[in-house]
């Protein structure tokens, strides 16, 4: 989470980055917005990032945006579809409870999953999951950077 206990030190240099960037864009303890988040400031790792939606009663996530490095590594393109319908990320998946503690607790954080896909090298998937509210409090989306760490 914020202030040491997200572990941020031991995430790769594009998740710090990401981090590091939604930390600018948190000015006086309120979340930043969609409308403050500027893809050309994201160059660094836009190919990475995920945007989904989130959906309240019953609680949901709907991919919204999926950078070009993201999609090239899933079993296939999730825009528009509800995590909630796709089979490994469903509650009570790993993923699932992890977005649902960003979109909770309203508090980023940095986790590490099995990887899910075509490509055989790659060993686990590490993501920083982060919220954004348009009103500062409520979060309404989550932005996620994955990288994708391969085998030894």
């Amino acid at each position: 989470m914020l202030d040491g206990v997200l572990e941020i030190e031991r995430a790769t240099e594009r998740l710090r980055s990401a981090y590091a960037y939604w930390r600018t864009k948190s000015i006086d303890g309120r979340l930043p917005g969609r409308a403050d988040i500027d893809p050309g400031e994201m160059v660094a790792f836009l190919a990475n990032i995920v945007l989904l939606d989130v959906l309240r009663e019953p609680l949901d996530f709907r991919y919204r945006l999926m950078g070009t490095a993201v999609e090239a590594h899933m079993l296939r393109p999730y825009i528009g579809e509800l995590m909630s319908t796709v089979e490994h990320q469903r509650a009570p998946s790993r993923i699932w409870s992890d977005f649902e503690t960003v979109a909770l607790r309203r508090r980023p954080i940095l986790t590490d999953v099995p990887y899910v896909g075509p490509h055989r090298d790659f060993m686990r998937v590490q993501h920083v999951i982060m919220p954004l509210a348009a009103d500062g409090e409520t979060v309404d989306m989550v932005l996620s950077v994955v990288d994708f760490v391969p085998k030894d």
